[in-house]
């Protein structure tokens, strides 16, 4: 359960936290790719385009979430949380900041794209108000098994 726990807008003093979460959390799916999930450069581009907002979990950087407020219809993802704190339900928590940061950017929508391989995720997301919604390529060379991203939309 969450004991002490605060979100705010990452900063330049998180990328070394925010590369150990997301890279250590993604490490699931190292099944059908290979390498990190996320360079320092792939960083730099997100926090170019969006926005990271941070857990805290009793003062300690416990997970991330990536944010872009594009209207109509914002967008998040590398949801990612430290696995010594899962199961607390910082992820909920941090699909809740995103969702709030969209509707108050003036979105109607918001949504992810998850990958059809981790089959866990589409009942996680649909718990929580997302339906699937499309399809599109996941382009990467770091992939060694073919796959595509489920579009899954949540309306604000």
């Amino acid at each position: 359960m969450l004991r002490s726990t605060s979100i705010r807008k990452a900063n330049d003093t998180d990328v070394d936290d925010l590369l150990r979460v997301i890279n250590d959390a993604f490490i699931v799916e190292q099944f059908f790719t290979r390498g990190p999930r996320l360079t320092r450069t792939a960083l730099d581009s997100y926090r170019a385009r969006g926005n990271f907002l941070i857990a805290e979990d009793d003062g300690a950087f416990a997970g991330c979430v990536f944010v872009d407020p594009t209207i109509p219809s914002g967008y998040f993802g590398l949801l990612s949380v430290d696995r010594t704190r899962q199961g607390r339900g910082l992820g909920s928590a941090l699909v809740s900041a995103a969702e709030d940061w969209c509707r108050h950017a003036g979105c109607s929508s918001i949504h992810i794209h998850v990958v059809n391989l981790r089959t866990e995720l589409p009942p996680f997301y649909g718990s929580r108000g997302y339906a699937e919604t499309g399809v599109e390529s996941f382009e990467s060379s770091n992939v060694t098994l073919p796959c595509h991203f489920i579009v899954m939309t949540k309306p604000l």
